[in-house]
């Protein structure tokens, strides 16, 4: 049972116990505000009967235990709920922060960046306000109103049926509108999704626009998702109330079924007037919390899309494999290795090379041709689908992922900064370097050029991404992070990119320095940056078109003679 709670709130083991401590609690605080009831009946009975002036301090004392376990109850009540809740909530957001961790690359293209942030946001808060605000109620009702129903048939069979036949009746009602509310929470969540994309992609995309002279046509989509949303969330919300207040109307129909049942009994005197009184009394009271908790089984069905966002996260398969390392030398071989991504689309259909310790290998060749998606397999981004791929005679598959990158230093094309101080921008290299191993790092990356320049010079906060840098600036500090991790293997992807010509030449000749016994992996789309390579491998249409060093390939008049002819003729046009 607890696993299938957990399952359903996507909750910790401990925060499942907390929660089924929360119905609890709100069980004995319904049943602690029925005790007055209890009382008012005793006195009412010791009134007909003559006798109350001699029990004044049971009823006083009555009074005051009935103060006292509404109070204790109530304490649990909150902190068997609001409490756990929130500490759950916090536990809940960096389960799946740490799940994601560990997921590999191959799901964050099933889910954007806005959906995600979303689903650790907004839905782990959709979640918190139902754990602590419906769900222990609902449940707690529920056992509650059992226990009372019991002890209402104990007390007259009929009158019982009287007073509860409402409420199955009105849970159906609720629980038959779940396929209508899955269907409608399904819409909901993707109208705000489209419209979250749209505002994240406008923020990010802001300069273009304005280039373009297309910021009002966009902003015009942009209110149209915008309204989309409040259209949709305005009609989730008159879908449950539509069957919440059904529910409601027939619950209420409880008390005067109990007067009419009661006045027909009492007429016939099958029951007396004290009868009647309890269970009026007890109506009174009994419709309350269930009332609550129609609304409460609303909100816990519409919970169910949410929940099944974050399932998606904490079920999703992790890559695993050995802590240990058994790889001898640091040779990446590539046997027959096919990969498609998710879509469907194959990228690497036979591709076979070896990129030899030492050496500099580059991937060259059209744009498509799964250059980038070589270096990502080699590191185990993604597992490859057909062949193996070896690093020192290691399968790479079979080793755990943090592990495995343990041998990489990697400069990617698109180079991630963080709003820190250029510094500690470079020591995400290694952590425990001390300033001078990242200085030294840094200046062969070239970085004093430009960082000695600046107010603060290595202490200035670069912004976010590095906003205040240029794009050679930042590229050089990625690629001091590679220098400072000092890993056997190196793979950069287009690293020299956004650099000019003279800085190209200075991190090349850092290179060189740093290859030494080591493995180097360069995709490059410039010929001149891979002319110094000792095996180029020429990749087009998923497969090895070429292999060799840049003279033999050259001398072969093949692709890669063409592609270098192209860029060398390409340096002579002119405006």
């Amino acid at each position: 049972m607890l696993k299938k709670i957990q399952r359903a709130t996507a909750s910790s083991p401990e925060g499942t116990r907390g929660l089924v401590r929360g119905m609890l609690a709100c069980a004995a605080q319904n049943i602690a505000f029925m005790l007055p009831t209890s009382l008012l009946y005793a006195l009412v009975r010791d009134l007909m009967a003559g006798g109350a002036a001699g029990r004044t301090a049971f009823y006083v004392c009555g009074c005051v235990a009935c103060f006292a376990l509404i109070l204790l109850t109530t304490w649990f009540q909150y902190n068997g709920t609001y409490f756990t809740t929130y500490q759950e909530s916090g536990i809940r957001r960096l389960t799946l922060a740490e799940r994601l961790r560990r997921l590999p690359l191959s799901f964050f293209g099933k889910r954007d960046l806005a959906d995600l942030t979303s689903t650790i946001m907004a839905d782990c808060e959709v979640l918190e306000k139902t754990c602590s605000h419906f769900i222990p109620g609902l449940f707690g009702s529920l056992i509650s109103t059992v226990l009372i129903a019991l002890g209402l048939f104990l007390f007259d069979w009929r009158m019982a049926l009287a007073a509860l036949w409402v409420i199955p009746v009105s849970a159906a009602i609720v629980l038959c509108s779940y396929r209508v509310q899955d269907r409608v929470q399904s819409r909901t969540m993707a109208v705000k999704m489209t419209c979250a994309d749209g505002i994240q992609e406008y923020i990010e995309s802001i300069r273009d626009l304005k280039a373009s002279n297309a910021e009002q046509g966009y902003l015009g989509g942009l209110s149209r998702k915008i309204r989309a949303v409040e259209k949709q969330t305005i009609a989730a919300e008159l879908t449950n109330a539509v069957f919440v207040t059904s529910a409601g109307t027939v619950l209420k129909l409880g008390i005067a079924s109990v007067a009419l049942t009661g006045s027909v009994l009492l007429l016939s005197g099958r029951i007396d007037v004290l009868t009647l009184f309890l269970f009026l009394l007890v109506a009174s009271r009994l419709y309350d919390p269930m009332q609550g908790a129609l609304q409460n089984l609303a909100a816990v069905i519409a919970m169910r899309t949410n929940v099944a966002r974050m399932n998606e996260i904490l079920e999703y398969p992790i890559q695993t494999g050995s802590e240990q390392l058994s790889n001898q030398g640091c040779d990446i071989v590539f046997d027959h290795v096919g990969f498609a991504y998710n879509s469907g689309e194959t990228v690497l259909k036979d591709v076979s090379f070896t990129a030899k310790q030492g050496q500099v290998t580059a991937l060259v060749g059209p744009s498509g041709g799964g250059k980038t998606t070589v270096s990502r397999l080699a590191a185990r981004f993604w597992d490859y689908q057909k062949g193996s791929i070896t690093v020192g005679g290691m399968d790479v598959s079979k080793i755990d992922p943090e592990k495995l990158m343990s041998l990489y230093s990697i400069v990617f094309q698109d180079v991630t900064l963080f709003d820190n101080t250029i510094l500690e921008n470079i020591r995400l290299g290694r952590k425990d370097a001390t300033d001078e191993e990242v200085l030294a790092a840094a200046k062969l990356a070239n970085c004093d050029e430009f960082a000695e320049k600046l107010p603060d010079k290595w202490n200035t906060d670069i912004g976010e991404n590095g906003c205040a840098l240029s794009g050679g600036e930042r590229q050089r500090i990625s690629i001091a992070r590679a220098f400072l991790k000092d890993a056997p293997i190196i793979l950069l992807d287009e690293a020299t990119a956004s650099l000019d010509v003279e800085n190209e030449t200075l991190i090349q000749t850092a290179l060189s320095r740093l290859i030494r016994n080591k493995t180097v992996l360069i995709i490059a789309h410039r010929m001149r940056t891979v002319a110094g390579a000792d095996e180029i491998v020429v990749l087009a249409d998923g497969v090895v078109a070429e292999q060799g060093s840049p003279n033999e390939l050259y001398a072969k008049n093949g692709l890669y003679t063409h592609m270098v002819d192209l860029q060398n003729g390409s340096q002579s046009w002119s405006i």
